[in-house]
């Protein structure tokens, strides 16, 4: 597994059952059960393509008694019956992140998720549910950032500040000694700069997304020279 899914991997909880949904070659699942980490998963994707390249590798992994493979829509894969203790939703948008978990009438234990944008929607979500994160990890691999968010389902809500939303409140508390986070967070400052002036110079600008870009501006500035 590459850093990613390594770091996947150890937000997992031990001995839970799991769903990886969007699980293209199943790797992860695989690699959980063959550590004896987790005993049974099941490996869930929209696309066929996938979920064939999926079923083969568990195949030849021997683990066809322990992952099981569903082809289908998100979490609508995933039943009561299935008695699923974590979920794992990797590598894509916020947006579709939270319809994902929306959508579905189940509530889980555990959550482990990785959005590749969108990443203060996500955690917003999970304070509107009453998860609580309890790790997160920002990781620098081969010219990409990911932020890991890993939640746990509670009986209260968790409120987060806007800094701790934009950031994560671990990824914060953990900022120091991350070399990712001033690489990561100096690029979106370009970035964020750039499309300001854009927004600032169109004909009939959209005030409401200015002091918005502002506002989280300020907060990346303070951040870095924190």
């Amino acid at each position: 597994m590459d850093a990613r899914l390594a770091a996947l991997a150890a937000m997992v909880p031990a001995n839970t059952r799991l769903a990886d949904i969007g699980t293209d070659h199943a790797y992860l699942p695989i690699a959980l059960v063959q550590a004896g980490k987790i005993p049974f998963a099941i490996a869930s994707d929209i696309a066929a393509g996938p979920l064939a390249n999926a079923q083969a590798d568990i195949q030849a992994a021997g683990l066809s008694s322990q992952i099981e493979t569903r082809l289908g829509n998100g979490l609508a894969t995933i039943k009561a019956e299935d008695h699923i203790e974590t979920v794992v939703i990797a590598g894509v948008g916020g947006q579709l992140m939270t319809e994902i978990l929306t959508q579905s009438p189940l509530r889980f234990p555990n959550l482990v998720l990785e959005p590749n944008i969108g990443e203060p929607q996500v955690r917003a979500w999970l304070v509107d549910h009453q998860y609580q994160i309890i790790d997160e990890q920002l990781l620098w691999v081969k010219g990409h950032s990911y932020e890991l968010i890993k939640a746990e389902l509670t009986d209260q809500t968790h409120p987060l500040t806007l800094k701790e939303a934009l950031f994560g409140p671990k990824i914060l508390a953990k900022k120091d000694d991350n070399p990712a986070f001033a690489r990561k967070w100096s690029g979106q400052l370009t970035y964020y700069q750039r499309l300001l002036r854009n927004l600032q110079q169109a004909a009939q600008p959209d005030h409401a997304k200015i002091a918005k870009l502002t506002e989280q501006i300020e907060l990346i500035k303070g951040e870095l020279d924190d």
